[in-house]
Order: C-alpha cells, then sequence, then structure tokens
C-alpha cells in the first residue's frame, strides 16, 4: 500500500478535472454499480468546510469520501467509496484512518449500508437508530462518540 498517495482539499479549492474525477467514481459505485439512481450532488459538496479526500495509486483516483460539518459542528463522512480494483487492497480502510485523524477527537456521525455496519465498527462507530431503506438499500446512522476528557 506504500505507493498510495494521500490527498485533501476544500472542495471549493478543488481543479475541475480532479472534482470530475473524484464525482466519476462516487456514480460509477453509487449509481451505475448499485443500480441506485439517487442525487449524489446534494449540495453539500458546495458548503465552505465540505473537504474530499481520496487515495490514488499511479495517478488514478483509488478511494474517496467527503468530510462535512452539520449544523452543530459534528463531523459528518460520507460517499466512502473504492474503485473496483481497489477493493480489499486496504485503500478504503487507509482513507478511513486518515479522515479520522482529520476529525481527532470529535465526535464523528455517518450513514452507513448495514451490510458495512461491522467494517464501521473497526472506527469507533456504534449503531445510533433503527434500519432504514435509502433508495432501495439498508441504511444505519452510526456515530462515534468525543474521546473522553483526561481528568487533570
Amino acid at each position: 500500500m506504500s505507493d498510495l498517495e494521500f490527498r485533501s482539499a476544500r472542495t471549493l479549492d478543488l481543479d475541475v478535472m480532479v472534482l470530475y474525477r473524484l464525482l466519476r467514481l462516487r456514480v460509477d459505485v453509487f449509481v451505475v454499480e448499485q443500480q441506485c439512481p439517487y442525487p449524489d450532488l446534494d449540495g453539500r459538496d458546495l458548503e465552505p468546510g465540505a473537504r474530499q479526500l481520496w487515495l490514488e495509486r499511479g495517478g488514478e483516483i483509488a478511494a474517496t469520501l467527503r468530510l462535512l460539518r452539520d449544523v452543530d459542528g459534528t463531523a459528518r463522512i460520507g460517499r466512502l467509496c473504492a474503485a473496483k480494483a481497489e477493493r480489499g487492497s486496504g485503500a478504503a480502510v487507509r482513507l478511513m484512518e486518515h479522515a479520522l485523524e482529520l476529525v481527532g477527537d470529535a465526535p464523528c456521525i455517518l450513514d452507513a449500508q448495514e451490510p458495512l455496519e461491522d467494517w464501521y465498527g473497526r472506527f469507533g462507530f456504534r449503531r445510533a437508530g433503527e434500519t432504514y431503506l435509502e433508495d432501495g438499500i439498508p441504511h444505519v446512522e452510526m456515530r462515534r462518540p468525543p474521546a473522553p476528557v483526561a481528568a487533570g
């Protein structure tokens, strides 16, 4: 995995070609592969603090996710996906680790496809509600609580 290069930028600062490649991977995975027509372009990528995180291997996008802040300041991870050729390579794990380094000890939330609940659990996320259908796919809200404050 040493040839994976981590990248991060505010969406509004991205070169249009990089943004296109990131969005193309999201559409390829979530819309085409999962046969789930949904509005990936929901406006949240344009929020001033929205960040795109991705890994590249040999100039190709290996995996991507977006990092947002909800109105209450809670970090929100979403749109995590990996290129088909990268699945099982550890790229998604490495990308989540980078995202959580940026989040730090703050609380974080995500909406996971239910079959990935255990996968997200390895990063400290826990189910925070009942299963719900989103675009025909079972999802579950998951939260990672803030790190405990050390007594001083």
